[in-house]
């Protein structure tokens, strides 16, 4: 299969998590949007694909204070037909699936649907400890290194995402010992469409270059932001690949944030601030609602349910990076 190669993840399967993020992670894996990580509302590792299992095995993590030791990694070999997935360009004949962040309750020569529970979701030193439970998705042509953690193929989540208009304003409504969330945006149609935070990418309705013109306007296109802004080095924006070959800066709130080349976004410098001062950042995702509002980052901050927020973007000389 052709490195650009890239495996389309069905509508109904990511309608059965009601949340998900290609970009939302430091880890090799999400280089590019080569995994896709699926959150349910409940702690079922639920399977995002049909197929037999071919392996099992325990990795060891980070050690964290918070979560496990130890890892999971299980393969499947997918059956296309059943799985509802796609592959864009040749090849895909024998598609083995990575699945992560699973305690196995399934054995090797199993076969599996979409949807089966194949074990208990865990929390492993992988895991930031303000990261929800999931299941992370990657996919491998069999003959591939199935074991190491960079080399899978692009993944496209196959679904329109709305992107929403924010003006960096909104109430907390739950937090934890790391974060804050946000009751804005809000979500327009909650259980019918996917909706996540709204950028823009600039000059993205060019696709030829060309000597400006004199009363030109630089075109924009909303598109929906993923990942962690800005302290994980990179993101993605959330429409699937309509503008592959493109490229242009990505702004949000006011700022130009990161510089887009096709969905892949590459952070700026830049700080994220609440009601003034820095915190680490914002997690981006699209989701299902009726919760759709802005993750803060903020380990370093604390904030009380009902705290009105405002939220800015500046530049910096010393952005937060954590991958």
């Amino acid at each position: 299969m052709r490195a650009d190669a890239a495996v389309r993840v069905p509508a109904s399967t990511l309608r059965g998590y009601g949340r998900f993020s290609l970009y939302n992670s430091p880890y090799p894996a999400h280089d590019s949007g080569c995994a896709v990580d699926l959150y349910p509302e409940d702690n079922v590792g639920r399977s995002p694909v049909a197929g037999v299992v071919r392996e099992t095995r325990t990795v060891r993590a980070p050690g964290k204070p918070y979560a496990a030791d130890e890892e999971y990694l299980l393969l499947i070999d997918v059956d296309r037909e059943r799985s509802g997935i796609r592959v864009d360009r040749k090849g895909g004949a024998n598609l083995v699936a990575r699945i992560l962040h699973v305690r196995p309750r399934v054995e090797p020569g199993e076969e599996v649907a979409v949807g089966d529970p194949l074990g208990p979701m865990i929390r492993s030193g992988f895991f930031a400890p303000w990261v929800a439970n999931h299941v992370h998705l990657g996919f491998r042509e069999a003959g591939q290194n199935l074991h190491r953690a960079g080399g899978s193929l692009r993944v496209v989540a196959d679904v329109d995402v709305e992107p929403l208009a924010w003006d960096g304003t909104g109430s907390v409504i739950d937090v934890g010992d790391t974060y804050a969330l946000l009751d804005s945006p809000t979500h327009p149609a909650p259980g019918e469409r996917f909706a996540g935070i709204g950028g823009t990418v600039a000059g993205a309705a060019e696709t030829e270059p060309r000597e400006p013109m004199r009363g030109d306007r630089v075109a924009e296109r909303q598109v929906a932001l993923d990942g962690g802004l800005t302290h994980y080095a990179g993101g993605g924006t959330l429409d699937g690949d309509r503008v592959a070959s493109e490229q242009g800066a990505v702004s949000f709130l006011g700022r130009h944030v990161g510089d887009a080349d096709g969905r892949d976004v590459a952070w700026r410098d830049v700080d994220v601030v609440a009601n003034g001062d820095r915190i680490t950042g914002l997690s981006l995702f699209a989701g299902l609602g009726p919760a759709v509002g802005v993750k803060l980052v903020c380990p370093e901050r604390e904030f009380e349910i009902g705290d009105r927020v405002e939220v800015s973007v500046r530049e910096s000389d010393d952005p937060i990076r954590l991958g």
